[in-house]
């Protein structure tokens, strides 16, 4: 099945776990009347253990949202803890990037804010990492998000056409010159990681990574992270919304304004087969008092202290339902139990569309 891949994979590694287990969260509250979360780091930079991916708002998991509404749930997630915000350039493009700068510019002192460059914006989803390139567009991303420094710079995409040396040495000007506070990288291979770090110190590898997608698992990506004292950030850590539990077989998704109508795993051929994984996970949540999204976060949160997932919603109230994954306890041996189950079925599809998965650094 050459668009398969099994889950249980990587349970052979067993459990990569901080401490074992997610203890709940005492909900504290800040002189302004947010409330607090637990912190991580990504390299040197402390973060909230969660974070609020943006981009859903905007675009690419259809339409945008109205404005007040990505205003209120940007803001709404501020004020229940939530102190890293995810955005790049190419949302929109260009309108995310000025949502969560006009969400966040009064508590702008209060929160990090992570942004990537990388894609040249020209009508096709060609890369663009050139030096002068990134030169450009960060003083472009600072604008829109209503800042004077990055706290956190993606390159988005690696880009053959730049060694990766000559990236990050642009990144490290910046740096020095105050603009970006911490260099990042978006799907790197291992080989990529080792070659950026030895020039500029990455601070947070951002890949794909939850219940349903486990490569880096497999491909050292992780293991080199955590050897190398970088964050790790999962996009999509509950699946595209599969590991919600709020799509099924009915579900389909607009091709002019959904990348997801493009993933193969969502696609109406294959997503029929891989809903087994999906009501596992409900009666697996149900009978630990939780919500499938909420486990799905709890895992990732379980394994290892330097990851911090950034699901994405527009909705307050699954805004809300994800950060009570904070206040899901979860075992060694419950994280044992959830990997042994998942490795009984198998994922059909790959979890992009053939194009995107052109420019994914590693093979596996």
């Amino acid at each position: 099945m050459k668009n398969s891949a099994f889950l249980g994979a990587a349970v052979a590694m067993g459990p990569m776990l901080a401490s074992g287990s997610v203890q709940a969260q005492d909900r504290n509250t800040k002189p302004n009347g947010a409330t607090t979360m637990k912190q991580r780091k990504l390299g040197t930079m402390q973060v909230s253990e969660i974070g609020a991916g943006c981009m859903s708002i905007s675009s690419n998991y259809g339409p945008p949202a109205p404005k007040e509404q990505g205003l209120k749930t940007i803001r709404t997630a501020f004020e229940h803890g939530v102190t890293f915000f995810d955005t790049a350039e190419v949302y929109g493009p260009y309108t995310n990037e000025e949502l969560v700068g006009e969400a966040l510019q009064s508590v702008r002192d209060q929160v990090k804010i992570a942004t990537k460059f990388g894609f040249a914006i020209d009508g096709t989803i060609a890369l663009n990492s050139r030096p002068e390139h990134i030169r450009k567009v960060v003083e472009e991303s600072l604008k829109r998000l209503r800042t004077d420094r990055i706290d956190l710079y993606y390159q988005h995409r690696v880009d053959p056409s730049v060694p990766i040396e000559d990236v990050a040495g642009a990144v490290k000007e910046l740096i020095r010159q105050g603009k970006v506070l911490h260099f990042g990288l978006s799907e790197p291979s291992v080989k990529t990681i080792r070659r950026a770090h030895a020039v500029q110190p990455v601070a947070a590898v951002q890949t794909e990574y939850s219940l349903w997608t486990r490569n880096v698992e497999l491909n050292g990506v992780l293991a080199t992270c955590k050897e190398l004292d970088i964050g790790f950030v999962p996009w999509a850590p509950l699946g595209e919304g599969f590991l919600t539990g709020k799509i099924d077989t009915n579900t389909r998704f607009d091709p002019k304004t959904d990348f997801r109508s493009g993933f193969p795993r969502l696609s109406a051929e294959f997503l029929p087969r891989n809903m087994p994984i999906v009501e596992w996970l409900k009666a697996y949540a149900a009978k630990k008092g939780a919500t499938p999204s909420q486990i799905a976060l709890a895992w990732l949160l379980a394994k290892g202290p330097n990851i911090v997932p950034i699901p994405g919603t527009r909705n307050e109230a699954h805004l809300l339902e994800n950060l009570g994954a904070q206040r899901v306890h979860l075992t060694a041996e419950d994280i044992q139990e959830i990997e042994t189950s998942l490795s009984r079925f198998v994922v059909y599809g790959d979890r992009m569309g053939e194009e995107h998965m052109s420019q994914i650094d590693y093979t596996i």
